[in-house]
């Protein structure tokens, strides 16, 4: 599949099941992250790759944490259970750097950029994945697990697999109307 093709194709896969990508595979996905736009080549990212007894650690670590914010039985199930969606999670971690030229902003949204990389590099491979985010990557236990420092956001989870269900090759292109001027 050439890049142009992948990139106006593009669409997340929830549903993931083994094979995970295998070392090969997630070598190429980490190098596509790693090369990411990245203003004054500060890298303000760091990758935590779970699989196997890491997914079980992370299921634990989610299911503390729910348990820690008292968030009731049926979340701390829902947070146990979550990792298991995929055979492979990155989690993607943007580790800001002090800079005169390069702003926080700047460098959290450089880290969502190794996200994406790394999405499609596993999709150009043939693996499917999706992107999370929600109250887990503010959360003080998670953060904290995943060894977050004080200036540190998590911009992602990037669960990947084979997509236990056929999704279409071809998305039907978007209207622009409402999302592009010309000055």
């Amino acid at each position: 599949m050439d890049a142009l093709t992948l990139l106006l194709n593009r669409r997340s896969a929830s549903r993931l099941t083994t094979p995970a990508p295998d070392n090969k595979a997630l070598d190429a996905i980490l190098q596509a992250g790693m090369r990411a736009p990245d203003h004054g080549a500060l890298k303000p990212w760091r990758f935590v790759v779970m699989q196997n007894e890491g997914i079980e650690r992370f299921s634990e670590l989610l299911h503390k944490a729910a348990v820690t914010s008292n968030l009731g039985s049926d979340v701390e199930e829902k947070a146990k259970n979550a990792p298991f969606r995929a055979p492979l999670i990155i989690t993607v971690i943007a580790t800001v750097k002090q800079h005169p030229k390069v702003p926080e902003w700047e460098q959290i949204v450089a880290a969502g950029c190794s996200v994406q990389a790394m999405q499609m590099a596993a999709v150009a491979q043939g693996f499917g994945g999706i992107w999370r985010s929600g109250s887990w990557t503010h959360d003080t236990v998670v953060r904290e697990g995943l060894g977050c420092g004080e200036h540190d956001h998590i911009v992602g989870f990037l669960y990947l697999g084979t997509p236990s269900l056929s999704a279409p090759t071809t998305a039907s292109p978007a209207d622009l109307t409402d999302f592009v001027t010309y000055f």
